[in-house]
Parts: structure tokens; sequence; C-alpha cells
């Protein structure tokens, strides 16, 4: 386990490596640009976000009603380059339900799958130690 302690301390530490030197980019990128052109990139900046929000939000919109009329007739819909795909509703089961069950039905655990383990990184929003 202190291994991999280590290994994920260095690698928080090559995140932070890799973000000082776009940071260290955009600062000698902001130094080659005059102020008015800062500013007038600022002002399109500033315009394009407010377009940007509002065909988020158009398209937020759209996809909704496409899925829920989707999700009405039953089956995919395919149309320029976008395919709408329908999929029936997974099935579940109470693991530990069943695995109580099998207890006292050991039969059943012939049908019990068991996947392989993963291994996720996440990045901590604050710092934690354990």
């Amino acid at each position: 386990m202190l291994e991999i302690a280590q290994k994920l301390e260095r690698l928080s530490a090559l995140y932070a490596e890799r973000e000082a030197l776009a940071a260290q980019k955009q600062a000698l990128t902001d130094e080659l640009l005059p102020p008015e052109i800062k500013a007038r990139l600022e002002e399109v900046e500033a315009e394009f976000a407010t377009k940007d929000e509002g065909a988020a939000a158009n398209i937020e919109a759209l996809e909704e009603e496409i899925k829920q009329q989707t999700l009405a007739f039953g089956e995919g819909v395919k149309a320029s380059g976008l395919h709408a795909v329908w999929s029936k509703g997974r099935v579940t089961w109470d693991g530990k339900g069943l695995s109580a069950y099998g207890q006292a039905h050991p039969e059943v655990l012939k049908f019990r799958k068991e996947g392989e383990p993963s291994v996720a990184i996440r990045r901590l929003q604050s710092k934690e130690t354990n």
C-alpha cells in the first residue's frame, strides 16, 4: 500500500507540473499581446460566451425532446450523422438478497458471475490524508 501511495504522490506532482507548464505558457502568451489586443480578445470571449450559452441551452432542450420522443417511439432513429439510440431497460438484481437466498438455495449460485475488479484514479477536491 505504501508503494501505491508513493506513486499516487508522484502522479499528483506530475499533474501539478503539467498545470504549472500550462500557466507558464499562458503567462508568456499574455506578455506577447499588447493591452489593446488583450482587451479586444476579452470582448470577443465575452460575446461568444453568451452566444455559446444560448446554443448550449438550445441543444440541451432539443436533445431532451429527442430523447423523450425516442423513448415513446420505442426504437432508434438515425438522421444527418446523428443516431438517437434506444436501449431497453437494464435488468438488475438485488445482490445482497440473492446472496442471502443462495445460502439457503446453493443451486442458484451457479448462475452468479463476478467481473474483474477495476481501479479509477480521481483527483481529490481538497487535500485529504489517510
